[in-house]
């Protein structure tokens, strides 16, 4: 019997439901408003403000995981406490913690367009950790040409946004070790995606999700009572004060519930390519944002010509890999967060 051909990006695209559409528009939007968002509240220590954004988030995961606890199977539930799985599920919460930390930190060093440039840098640090990875072990998938040459354009855009060091946009400056925090964050998130991808095969999402995000929430509060000297004045749970409160609703709601989990709802609608490539325009939407809602100013001259081209770089990577290869589990987990 013939074997029907697997439907493609173009396929799914004919037949996604246009309410699909118009969720994806609005999970974008989500999405797009965190670092604006984080930048409102910059009175509190960034890794402090990164784990009161992961208490919320852990909160509005927990009904979704206790649901799929009630229904997984007993096989499930004993491979959940095997000494691997924790393993795991700690490495990605640690890796977790380290990219909210370290993004949370960088958008108070830098500019908006800058910090949200250098977090989405992920896929070419996959690039390159694929090269590396492929010279020593026998089966590893080797980057495509496509994917080789974005990752390329996409580091000569960082290089060339990079040139806007001193740039005053709103009321942040661009400064190198600002954009350094934001690519390290964009590091920390493949380990997170490794775990995903790792646990994903069999753990249901939202008990991933939750215990990961949980696991990230506590890690960064002894970090915070070590590093950041105000994390007394605001304590723990400081984001129920009714200053805070808003805006941490507004993070774990819009960023969180429209934004992550609205991606989550589209993915189940249609092709992976298609969400990923939305979620490029992170930088671009994210910095309209923050210009016509929270007054953050416009980038300057060189970013305006380096982000493009990063941004460029990130989708010529996202639609030259091999859609075989494309994993549902990965983008299932990074939408999560």
């Amino acid at each position: 019997m013939q074997r029907k051909p697997e439907s493609d990006g173009m396929e799914s695209i004919k037949t996604t439901p246009t309410w699909v559409w118009i969720l994806l528009t609005g999970a974008v939007l989500g999405v797009s408003s965190a670092g604006a968002l984080f930048q409102q509240v910059d009175e509190i220590p960034p890794i402090l403000r990164a784990s009161w954004r992961l208490q919320l988030t852990t909160l509005v995961l927990a009904p979704f995981a206790l649901l799929q606890w009630s229904q997984t199977s007993s096989e499930i539930r004993t491979k959940m406490f095997q000494k691997n799985t924790l393993l795991w599920l700690f490495g990605g919460g640690l890796a977790l913690a380290l990219h909210f930390g370290t993004w949370v930190a960088s958008l108070d060093q830098t500019s908006l367009t800058h910090s949200l440039l250098f977090v989405t840098a992920h896929p070419l640090i996959i690039i390159v950790g694929m090269i590396i990875i492929a010279r020593f072990v026998i089966g590893q998938r080797k980057p495509t040409k496509k994917e080789v040459i974005g990752a390329l354009i996409g580091f000569v855009g960082a290089l060339i946004a990079l040139l806007d060091q001193g740039h005053q946009q709103g009321d942040h400056t661009v400064t190198l070790w600002g954009d350094f925090l934001a690519f390290i964050s964009a590091v920390f998130v493949v380990g997170y995606l490794v775990s995903g991808k790792v646990l994903r095969k069999w753990m249901p999402i939202f008990l991933y999700a939750f215990f990961v995000t949980l696991i990230g929430a506590v890690i960064l509060i002894p970090g915070s009572w070590l590093i950041e000297s105000d994390f007394s004045t605001y304590g723990v749970f400081g984001w129920t004060d009714g200053e805070f409160l808003p805006w941490f609703l507004a993070l774990a709601l819009i960023a969180g519930i429209l934004g992550h989990t609205g991606l989550n709802t589209c993915l189940r609608y249609t092709s992976p390519l298609v969400i990923s490539t939305s979620v490029t325009m992170e930088p671009i939407i994210g910095s309209i944002i923050g210009f016509l809602i929270f007054n953050e100013g416009l980038p300057g001259f060189w970013t305006w010509i380096g982000g493009p081209i990063l941004v460029a770089g990130i989708f010529l990577v996202i639609i030259g890999a091999p859609q075989s290869n494309t994993n549902n589990e990965t983008l299932e987990a990074a939408a999560e967060v």
